[in-house]
Protein backbone atom coordinates (compact mmCIF):
# COMPACT_ATOMS: atom_id res chain seq x y z
CA UNK A 1 0.00 0.00 0.00
CA UNK A 2 1.41 3.61 -0.68
CA UNK A 3 2.25 5.83 1.83
CA UNK A 4 0.84 9.14 1.03
CA UNK A 5 1.54 12.67 2.51
CA UNK A 6 -0.84 14.68 5.04
CA UNK A 7 0.54 18.21 2.78
CA UNK A 8 -3.33 19.05 0.42
CA UNK A 9 -2.20 19.95 -3.31
CA UNK A 10 -2.31 23.80 -2.18
CA UNK A 11 0.19 23.51 1.06
CA UNK A 12 2.87 20.99 -1.05
CA UNK A 13 2.61 23.70 -3.70
CA UNK A 14 3.56 26.81 -1.25
CA UNK A 15 6.33 24.90 -0.01
CA UNK A 16 8.02 23.76 -3.65
CA UNK A 17 7.30 27.77 -4.67
CA UNK A 18 9.18 28.40 -1.41
CA UNK A 19 11.85 25.85 -2.03
CA UNK A 20 12.15 27.49 -5.32
CA UNK A 21 10.34 24.81 -6.80
CA UNK A 22 11.65 21.72 -5.57
CA UNK A 23 10.04 18.18 -5.74
CA UNK A 24 9.02 16.26 -3.00
CA UNK A 25 9.47 12.53 -2.59
CA UNK A 26 8.35 11.32 0.92
CA UNK A 27 10.82 8.94 2.53
CA UNK A 28 9.43 8.63 6.15
CA UNK A 29 5.81 8.87 8.23
CA UNK A 30 5.97 8.45 11.76
CA UNK A 31 2.06 6.80 11.59
CA UNK A 32 3.46 4.19 9.30
CA UNK A 33 7.09 4.02 9.87
CA UNK A 34 6.84 4.09 14.12
CA UNK A 35 7.81 7.37 15.62
CA UNK A 36 11.21 6.53 16.24
CA UNK A 37 14.38 8.61 15.65
CA UNK A 38 16.80 6.09 14.51
CA UNK A 39 14.18 5.11 11.90
CA UNK A 40 13.92 8.19 10.62
CA UNK A 41 17.57 8.87 10.54
CA UNK A 42 18.06 5.76 8.91
CA UNK A 43 15.59 6.02 6.29
CA UNK A 44 16.00 10.00 5.13
CA UNK A 45 20.27 9.97 5.69
CA UNK A 46 22.00 10.83 2.85
CA UNK A 47 19.59 11.30 0.77
CA UNK A 48 20.54 14.58 -0.26
CA UNK A 49 18.25 18.10 0.83
CA UNK A 50 15.05 17.24 3.18
CA UNK A 51 12.22 18.59 4.46
CA UNK A 52 10.43 17.33 7.74
CA UNK A 53 6.86 18.85 8.31
CA UNK A 54 5.19 18.63 11.45
CA UNK A 55 1.47 18.58 11.64
CA UNK A 56 -0.02 20.22 14.69
CA UNK A 57 -3.77 21.02 15.79
CA UNK A 58 -3.54 24.65 14.55
CA UNK A 59 -0.59 24.74 12.20
CA UNK A 60 1.79 22.80 10.08
CA UNK A 61 5.67 23.44 10.56
CA UNK A 62 8.32 22.75 7.68
CA UNK A 63 12.09 22.13 8.80
CA UNK A 64 14.12 22.30 5.53
CA UNK A 65 17.92 21.49 5.65
CA UNK A 66 20.29 23.48 3.63
CA UNK A 67 22.92 20.39 2.74
CA UNK A 68 22.84 16.65 3.22
CA UNK A 69 21.17 15.38 5.61
CA UNK A 70 24.12 13.44 7.39
CA UNK A 71 23.83 12.39 10.98
CA UNK A 72 26.96 14.40 12.22
CA UNK A 73 27.02 17.11 9.68
CA UNK A 74 26.02 20.12 10.44
CA UNK A 75 23.74 22.22 8.20
CA UNK A 76 21.74 25.34 8.22
CA UNK A 77 18.04 24.62 8.49
CA UNK A 78 15.01 26.88 7.40
CA UNK A 79 12.06 26.71 9.34
CA UNK A 80 8.13 27.14 7.98
CA UNK A 81 5.00 27.77 9.75
CA UNK A 82 1.65 27.37 8.02
CA UNK A 83 -1.23 29.24 9.36
CA UNK A 84 -4.43 29.55 6.60
CA UNK A 85 -2.59 30.74 3.82
CA UNK A 86 0.02 32.47 5.33
CA UNK A 87 3.99 31.09 5.44
CA UNK A 88 6.19 32.40 8.14
CA UNK A 89 9.94 31.46 7.96
CA UNK A 90 12.85 31.82 9.56
CA UNK A 91 16.96 30.19 9.16
CA UNK A 92 18.56 28.37 12.25
CA UNK A 93 21.52 26.50 12.95
CA UNK A 94 23.78 25.29 11.86
CA UNK A 95 23.22 21.96 13.82
CA UNK A 96 23.08 18.45 13.03
CA UNK A 97 20.19 16.08 12.38
CA UNK A 98 20.91 14.23 15.42
CA UNK A 99 21.24 17.44 17.46
CA UNK A 100 17.59 18.56 16.41
CA UNK A 101 15.62 15.17 16.40
CA UNK A 102 15.88 14.39 20.23
CA UNK A 103 16.38 11.09 20.61
CA UNK A 104 16.53 10.93 24.31
CA UNK A 105 15.89 12.53 27.08
CA UNK A 106 20.09 12.84 27.62
CA UNK A 107 20.04 15.63 25.51
CA UNK A 108 19.81 18.93 27.22
CA UNK A 109 17.55 21.74 25.27
CA UNK A 110 20.25 24.10 24.21
CA UNK A 111 19.01 24.89 19.89
CA UNK A 112 16.73 27.37 18.77
CA UNK A 113 14.94 23.98 17.62
CA UNK A 114 14.51 20.29 18.42
CA UNK A 115 11.60 17.26 17.46
CA UNK A 116 10.61 14.92 20.30
CA UNK A 117 9.12 12.25 18.46
CA UNK A 118 8.70 9.86 21.08
CA UNK A 119 6.40 12.26 23.24
CA UNK A 120 4.94 13.86 19.58
CA UNK A 121 6.52 17.48 20.82
CA UNK A 122 8.59 20.33 18.92
CA UNK A 123 10.47 23.01 21.58
CA UNK A 124 11.27 26.52 20.24
CA UNK A 125 13.59 29.12 22.12
CA UNK A 126 11.38 32.51 22.03
CA UNK A 127 12.93 34.12 19.04
CA UNK A 128 12.10 31.65 16.63
CA UNK A 129 8.67 31.33 17.78
CA UNK A 130 8.21 34.91 17.56
CA UNK A 131 9.79 34.69 13.78
CA UNK A 132 7.72 32.23 12.87
CA UNK A 133 4.19 34.14 14.16
CA UNK A 134 3.68 31.54 16.28
CA UNK A 135 1.97 31.68 19.78
CA UNK A 136 4.10 31.98 22.76
CA UNK A 137 4.42 28.03 23.83
CA UNK A 138 7.70 26.53 24.11
CA UNK A 139 6.36 23.37 23.69
CA UNK A 140 3.83 22.04 20.67
CA UNK A 141 2.28 18.49 20.79
CA UNK A 142 1.73 17.20 16.50
CA UNK A 143 0.04 14.50 15.54
CA UNK A 144 2.15 13.12 12.28
CA UNK A 145 5.90 13.78 10.92
CA UNK A 146 6.98 13.52 7.46
CA UNK A 147 10.03 13.68 5.99
CA UNK A 148 10.55 14.36 2.05
CA UNK A 149 13.56 13.99 -0.19
CA UNK A 150 13.83 17.10 -2.31
CA UNK A 151 15.10 17.55 -5.73
CA UNK A 152 14.97 19.51 -8.51
CA UNK A 153 11.68 19.06 -10.91
CA UNK A 154 14.08 20.12 -13.76
CA UNK A 155 16.61 17.40 -13.45
CA UNK A 156 19.29 15.90 -15.92
CA UNK A 157 17.04 13.17 -16.83
CA UNK A 158 13.56 15.20 -17.31
CA UNK A 159 15.61 17.85 -19.32
CA UNK A 160 16.53 14.88 -21.42
CA UNK A 161 12.91 14.03 -22.15
CA UNK A 162 11.78 17.62 -23.15
CA UNK A 163 14.82 17.77 -25.62
CA UNK A 164 13.99 14.68 -27.30
CA UNK A 165 9.84 15.41 -27.32
CA UNK A 166 10.58 18.78 -28.73
CA UNK A 167 12.74 16.82 -31.63
CA UNK A 168 9.80 14.53 -32.16
CA UNK A 169 7.50 17.33 -32.25
CA UNK A 170 9.36 19.79 -34.34
CA UNK A 171 9.70 16.59 -36.94
CA UNK A 172 6.16 15.71 -37.04
CA UNK A 173 5.37 19.37 -37.91
CA UNK A 174 8.03 19.99 -40.41
CA UNK A 175 6.44 16.75 -42.08
CA UNK A 176 2.87 17.50 -41.61
CA UNK A 177 0.45 16.87 -44.45
CA UNK A 178 -2.90 18.43 -45.44
CA UNK A 179 -5.43 16.31 -45.40
CA UNK A 180 -5.28 14.62 -49.21
CA UNK A 181 -2.86 17.41 -49.80
CA UNK A 182 -5.53 19.48 -50.53
CA UNK A 183 -3.83 22.77 -49.45
CA UNK A 184 -0.11 23.20 -49.46
CA UNK A 185 -0.03 24.92 -46.12
CA UNK A 186 -3.00 25.11 -43.40
CA UNK A 187 -3.96 28.44 -42.53
CA UNK A 188 -4.44 29.41 -38.72
CA UNK A 189 -6.05 32.70 -37.86
CA UNK A 190 -5.27 34.09 -34.59
CA UNK A 191 -8.09 36.21 -32.83
CA UNK A 192 -8.58 37.29 -29.35
CA UNK A 193 -8.93 40.55 -26.94
CA UNK A 194 -6.05 43.34 -27.56
CA UNK A 195 -3.13 42.26 -25.27
CA UNK A 196 -3.92 38.42 -25.20
CA UNK A 197 -1.24 37.11 -26.87
CA UNK A 198 -1.70 36.75 -30.33
CA UNK A 199 1.56 38.18 -31.89
CA UNK A 200 3.07 36.85 -29.14
CA UNK A 201 2.46 33.55 -29.96
CA UNK A 202 3.76 34.02 -33.99
CA UNK A 203 6.46 35.61 -32.85
CA UNK A 204 7.24 32.21 -30.11
CA UNK A 205 6.77 29.69 -32.77
CA UNK A 206 8.90 31.73 -35.67
CA UNK A 207 11.28 31.53 -32.68
CA UNK A 208 11.06 28.08 -32.19
CA UNK A 209 11.90 27.24 -35.86
CA UNK A 210 14.77 30.02 -36.58
CA UNK A 211 16.53 29.29 -33.71
CA UNK A 212 16.96 32.11 -31.38
CA UNK A 213 13.88 35.02 -30.44
CA UNK A 214 12.84 37.12 -32.66
CA UNK A 215 10.07 39.44 -32.37
CA UNK A 216 9.15 40.07 -36.53
CA UNK A 217 5.16 41.31 -35.43
CA UNK A 218 4.94 43.99 -33.09
CA UNK A 219 3.62 43.58 -29.53
CA UNK A 220 2.10 45.68 -27.30
CA UNK A 221 1.73 45.60 -23.57
CA UNK A 222 -1.59 45.89 -21.57
CA UNK A 223 -4.74 47.09 -23.51
CA UNK A 224 -2.18 48.65 -26.11
CA UNK A 225 -3.31 48.16 -29.78
CA UNK A 226 -0.48 47.36 -32.00
CA UNK A 227 -1.83 45.01 -34.59
CA UNK A 228 -4.42 47.25 -37.23
CA UNK A 229 -2.94 45.30 -39.86
CA UNK A 230 -4.13 41.90 -41.19
CA UNK A 231 -0.81 40.14 -41.13
CA UNK A 232 -0.53 36.23 -43.17
CA UNK A 233 2.93 35.01 -42.00
CA UNK A 234 4.65 32.21 -44.02
CA UNK A 235 7.28 30.97 -41.62
CA UNK A 236 10.29 29.15 -42.89
CA UNK A 237 12.42 26.06 -41.17
CA UNK A 238 15.59 27.88 -40.16
CA UNK A 239 16.60 31.35 -41.74
CA UNK A 240 17.30 29.61 -45.23
CA UNK A 241 14.97 26.90 -44.94
CA UNK A 242 11.78 26.01 -46.85
CA UNK A 243 8.30 27.61 -45.77
CA UNK A 244 6.68 24.80 -43.07
CA UNK A 245 2.96 23.30 -43.93
CA UNK A 246 1.42 25.95 -42.47
CA UNK A 247 0.90 29.73 -41.98
CA UNK A 248 -0.69 32.27 -39.25
CA UNK A 249 -2.84 35.35 -39.49
CA UNK A 250 -2.25 37.79 -37.22
CA UNK A 251 -5.59 39.88 -36.54
CA UNK A 252 -6.50 43.10 -34.82
CA UNK A 253 -7.56 42.73 -31.24
CA UNK A 254 -11.38 42.45 -30.18
CA UNK A 255 -12.67 45.45 -27.70
CA UNK A 256 -16.27 45.65 -26.39
CA UNK A 257 -16.62 49.07 -28.32
CA UNK A 258 -14.39 49.35 -30.82
CA UNK A 259 -11.68 46.54 -32.70
CA UNK A 260 -12.54 44.69 -35.58
CA UNK A 261 -16.23 44.38 -37.22
CA UNK A 262 -17.84 41.51 -37.35
CA UNK A 263 -17.94 41.47 -40.98
CA UNK A 264 -14.26 41.65 -41.04
CA UNK A 265 -14.18 38.35 -39.60
CA UNK A 266 -16.42 37.11 -41.41
CA UNK A 267 -14.63 37.85 -44.61
CA UNK A 268 -11.58 36.68 -43.23
CA UNK A 269 -12.86 33.41 -42.62
CA UNK A 270 -13.52 32.78 -46.13
CA UNK A 271 -10.29 34.31 -47.61
CA UNK A 272 -11.81 37.48 -49.26
CA UNK A 273 -9.63 40.03 -46.93
CA UNK A 274 -5.71 39.92 -48.50
CA UNK A 275 -2.43 40.55 -46.07
CA UNK A 276 -1.31 43.96 -45.03
CA UNK A 277 -5.25 44.86 -45.29
CA UNK A 278 -5.80 47.88 -42.83
CA UNK A 279 -8.65 47.58 -40.74
CA UNK A 280 -11.19 50.10 -40.17
CA UNK A 281 -13.13 49.83 -36.91
CA UNK A 282 -15.67 52.50 -38.31
CA UNK A 283 -16.62 50.40 -41.25
CA UNK A 284 -15.36 46.45 -42.69
CA UNK A 285 -14.21 45.25 -45.88
CA UNK A 286 -16.95 44.84 -48.26
CA UNK A 287 -17.56 43.43 -52.31
CA UNK A 288 -15.69 46.40 -54.54
CA UNK A 289 -12.98 47.57 -52.19
CA UNK A 290 -9.78 47.46 -53.74
CA UNK A 291 -8.10 44.96 -52.22
CA UNK A 292 -11.06 42.31 -51.48
CA UNK A 293 -10.73 38.74 -53.20
CA UNK A 294 -13.74 38.16 -55.15
CA UNK A 295 -12.83 34.78 -56.06
CA UNK A 296 -10.80 33.21 -53.12
CA UNK A 297 -9.13 29.82 -53.18
CA UNK A 298 -9.10 26.49 -50.76
CA UNK A 299 -5.67 27.59 -49.64
CA UNK A 300 -6.76 31.43 -49.11
CA UNK A 301 -9.61 30.16 -46.68
CA UNK A 302 -9.13 30.37 -42.96
CA UNK A 303 -8.87 26.35 -41.97
CA UNK A 304 -8.55 26.76 -38.25
CA UNK A 305 -9.11 29.30 -36.19
CA UNK A 306 -7.45 30.23 -32.63
CA UNK A 307 -8.37 32.12 -30.11
CA UNK A 308 -6.22 33.56 -27.59
CA UNK A 309 -6.82 34.22 -24.00
CA UNK A 310 -4.36 35.48 -21.30
CA UNK A 311 -4.78 32.92 -18.75
CA UNK A 312 -4.29 35.45 -15.75
CA UNK A 313 -7.44 37.41 -16.86
CA UNK A 314 -9.97 35.27 -18.99
CA UNK A 315 -12.01 35.20 -15.87
CA UNK A 316 -12.06 39.11 -15.88
CA UNK A 317 -13.88 39.56 -19.22
CA UNK A 318 -16.62 41.84 -20.00
CA UNK A 319 -19.96 40.73 -20.53
CA UNK A 320 -19.90 42.44 -23.68
CA UNK A 321 -16.48 40.97 -25.08
CA UNK A 322 -17.98 37.32 -23.75
CA UNK A 323 -21.26 37.97 -25.63
CA UNK A 324 -18.83 39.10 -28.85
CA UNK A 325 -16.78 35.75 -28.31
CA UNK A 326 -20.14 33.53 -28.22
CA UNK A 327 -21.53 35.52 -31.59
CA UNK A 328 -18.52 34.69 -33.13
CA UNK A 329 -17.90 31.18 -31.94
CA UNK A 330 -21.69 30.73 -33.52
CA UNK A 331 -20.75 32.32 -36.75
CA UNK A 332 -17.59 30.10 -37.03
CA UNK A 333 -19.31 26.80 -36.66
CA UNK A 334 -22.21 28.37 -39.16
CA UNK A 335 -19.39 28.30 -41.79
CA UNK A 336 -17.96 24.89 -40.34
CA UNK A 337 -14.38 26.22 -39.47
CA UNK A 338 -12.90 24.07 -36.92
CA UNK A 339 -11.19 26.30 -33.72
CA UNK A 340 -9.63 26.12 -30.60
CA UNK A 341 -8.92 27.99 -27.51
CA UNK A 342 -5.54 29.52 -26.70
CA UNK A 343 -4.38 30.57 -23.46
CA UNK A 344 -1.09 32.08 -23.06
CA UNK A 345 1.04 33.68 -19.64
CA UNK A 346 0.05 30.20 -18.02
CA UNK A 347 4.12 30.47 -16.72
CA UNK A 348 2.56 33.41 -15.04
CA UNK A 349 -0.38 31.85 -13.25
CA UNK A 350 -0.38 31.76 -9.18
CA UNK A 351 1.49 28.79 -7.96
CA UNK A 352 2.98 27.75 -11.29
CA UNK A 353 6.63 26.96 -11.59
CA UNK A 354 8.76 26.32 -14.66
CA UNK A 355 8.51 22.64 -13.65
CA UNK A 356 4.67 22.67 -13.49
CA UNK A 357 5.06 23.35 -17.09
CA UNK A 358 6.53 19.53 -18.04
CA UNK A 359 3.24 18.06 -17.08
CA UNK A 360 1.18 21.54 -17.33
CA UNK A 361 -2.59 19.52 -18.13
CA UNK A 362 -2.41 18.09 -14.77
CA UNK A 363 -1.48 20.86 -12.85
CA UNK A 364 -4.24 22.03 -10.42
CA UNK A 365 -4.20 25.76 -11.47
CA UNK A 366 -4.42 24.68 -14.84
CA UNK A 367 -7.07 22.51 -14.68
CA UNK A 368 -8.94 24.98 -12.59
CA UNK A 369 -8.54 27.30 -15.11
CA UNK A 370 -9.15 25.63 -18.35
CA UNK A 371 -12.43 24.23 -16.35
CA UNK A 372 -13.49 27.80 -16.01
CA UNK A 373 -13.01 28.52 -19.53
CA UNK A 374 -15.17 25.76 -20.61
CA UNK A 375 -18.17 26.95 -18.37
CA UNK A 376 -17.87 30.50 -19.12
CA UNK A 377 -17.54 30.37 -22.70
CA UNK A 378 -19.01 26.70 -23.37
CA UNK A 379 -15.85 25.66 -25.24
CA UNK A 380 -14.54 21.78 -25.03
CA UNK A 381 -11.88 20.96 -22.36
CA UNK A 382 -10.13 19.22 -25.00
CA UNK A 383 -9.67 22.42 -27.51
CA UNK A 384 -8.22 24.71 -24.81
CA UNK A 385 -4.49 24.35 -25.28
CA UNK A 386 -2.02 26.46 -22.89
CA UNK A 387 1.51 27.71 -23.89
CA UNK A 388 4.15 30.35 -22.44
CA UNK A 389 5.09 33.12 -25.24
CA UNK A 390 8.66 34.23 -25.49
CA UNK A 391 8.18 37.88 -23.70
CA UNK A 392 11.02 39.04 -22.27
CA UNK A 393 13.78 36.17 -22.70
CA UNK A 394 16.49 36.30 -24.93
CA UNK A 395 17.51 32.21 -25.09
CA UNK A 396 14.97 29.33 -26.50
CA UNK A 397 13.73 27.03 -23.47
CA UNK A 398 12.88 23.63 -24.20
CA UNK A 399 9.95 23.38 -22.17
CA UNK A 400 8.53 26.18 -23.70
CA UNK A 401 9.07 25.12 -27.00
CA UNK A 402 7.31 21.89 -26.41
CA UNK A 403 4.09 23.55 -25.12
CA UNK A 404 4.30 25.85 -28.09
CA UNK A 405 5.09 23.07 -30.58
CA UNK A 406 2.44 20.89 -28.93
CA UNK A 407 -0.44 23.51 -29.24
CA UNK A 408 0.87 24.40 -32.84
CA UNK A 409 0.21 20.31 -33.42
CA UNK A 410 -3.29 20.53 -32.35
CA UNK A 411 -4.42 23.02 -34.44
CA UNK A 412 -2.44 21.76 -37.51
CA UNK A 413 -4.58 18.41 -36.66
CA UNK A 414 -7.78 19.96 -36.30
CA UNK A 415 -7.21 21.44 -39.60
CA UNK A 416 -7.38 18.24 -40.87
CA UNK A 417 -10.41 17.41 -39.63
CA UNK A 418 -12.21 20.72 -41.57
CA UNK A 419 -10.73 19.60 -44.64
CA UNK A 420 -12.10 16.09 -44.29
CA UNK A 421 -15.08 17.25 -43.70
CA UNK A 422 -15.70 19.67 -46.38
CA UNK A 423 -18.42 18.47 -49.08
CA UNK A 424 -17.14 17.50 -52.73
CA UNK A 425 -17.73 20.37 -54.14
CA UNK A 426 -15.48 22.76 -52.13
CA UNK A 427 -12.42 20.50 -52.32
CA UNK A 428 -12.18 19.88 -56.08
CA UNK A 429 -11.51 23.84 -56.69
CA UNK A 430 -9.02 22.67 -59.31
CA UNK A 431 -11.92 20.70 -61.07
CA UNK A 432 -13.98 23.95 -61.12
CA UNK A 433 -11.92 26.64 -62.12
CA UNK A 434 -10.66 24.58 -65.43
CA UNK A 435 -14.51 23.59 -66.24
CA UNK A 436 -15.27 27.35 -65.88
CA UNK A 437 -12.24 28.63 -67.74
CA UNK A 438 -13.17 25.97 -70.49
CA UNK A 439 -16.41 26.96 -70.68
CA UNK A 440 -15.35 30.63 -71.15
CA UNK A 441 -12.37 29.35 -73.98
CA UNK A 442 -9.82 30.50 -71.48
CA UNK A 443 -6.12 29.07 -71.11
CA UNK A 444 -5.43 28.36 -67.32
CA UNK A 445 -1.71 27.97 -66.65
CA UNK A 446 -1.26 25.10 -63.78
CA UNK A 447 1.20 27.90 -63.02
CA UNK A 448 -1.58 29.62 -61.21
CA UNK A 449 -1.63 27.14 -58.28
Amino acid sequence: MAVTTCLTWMQEKKLQNCLEGKQFSLLYKASVHDFSPEDLLQRCCNQGRTLTVIYTDDYIIGAYMLGNCQRENPVSIVLFAFQETEISRCEIGPCTPVQFIKSSSLYEYHSEFKINLHLKTVTMNSNVIKKLKLPESPQISFQECEVFRCEDILDTRKMKGVTELRESLLSDIRTHKPFRDLVHQIRILLLGPTGAGKSSFFNSVKSVFRGHVTHQALVGAGPTRISEQYRIYSVKDGKHGKSLPFILCDSMGLDEDEGMCMGDILYMLKGHIPDRYQFNVKKPITPGHGNYIDFPLLKDRIHCVAIVFDANSVENLSNEMVAKIKRIRREMIKYGVVHVVLLTHVDSMDLIRKGDLIDVYRCVPVKLKLEAVHRELGFALSDILVVSNYTSEWELDPVKDVLILSALRQMLWAADDFLEDLPLEETDIRGKYFKCAREENEYVSPSHY
